[in-house]
């Protein structure tokens, strides 16, 4: 989040889908995954589920802000790659996977503010939404 007030990202689109060799799709199918996790775990019908998602979503949270702003799971596909823990030279999606989905899918020009803000309000939502059917429907 430091990083709040930068000009939008160039996204080289060559660098997406066209592109990948197996472990660039096992990744952004792992990474896929999570998203939907994080997106619709929050209707998880038993409660140790809803639990482990609200530790889950927080425990997301501090990891991109303790790996300041990148995922992890990047980082262990650039390490597997590289045998170094950052590849943001080579890897544009470190630290923007999001963001270089989302500019794929929309064609627009998105910053690294916009998607910050669209992530942090989905957590700060699903999280909300978890914890209210833990304690009200559940």
């Amino acid at each position: 989040m430091g990083r709040a007030m930068e000009k939008p990202v160039e996204i080289d689109r060559e660098t997406s889908a066209q592109k990948r060799d197996l472990l660039g799709h096992f990744c952004f199918a792992l990474h896929f995954a999570v998203m939907i996790y994080i997106v619709a775990g929050w209707l998880a019908p038993w409660r140790p589920a809803l639990v482990f998602y609200l530790l889950f979503v927080p425990a997301i949270y501090m990891q991109w802000t303790v790996n300041r702003d990148t995922c992890i799971l990047n980082n262990i596909e650039g390490f597997m790659r590289t045998g170094r823990w950052r590849n943001k030279e080579i890897n544009p999606e470190e630290g923007a996977w999001l963001l270089t989905l989302a500019t794929d899918i929309t064609g627009l020009r998105i910053s690294t503010f916009q998607i910050n803000l669209l992530t942090y309000s989905v957590l700060v939502l699903v999280w909300l939404l978890a914890l209210a059917r833990l304690f009200w429907r559940v």
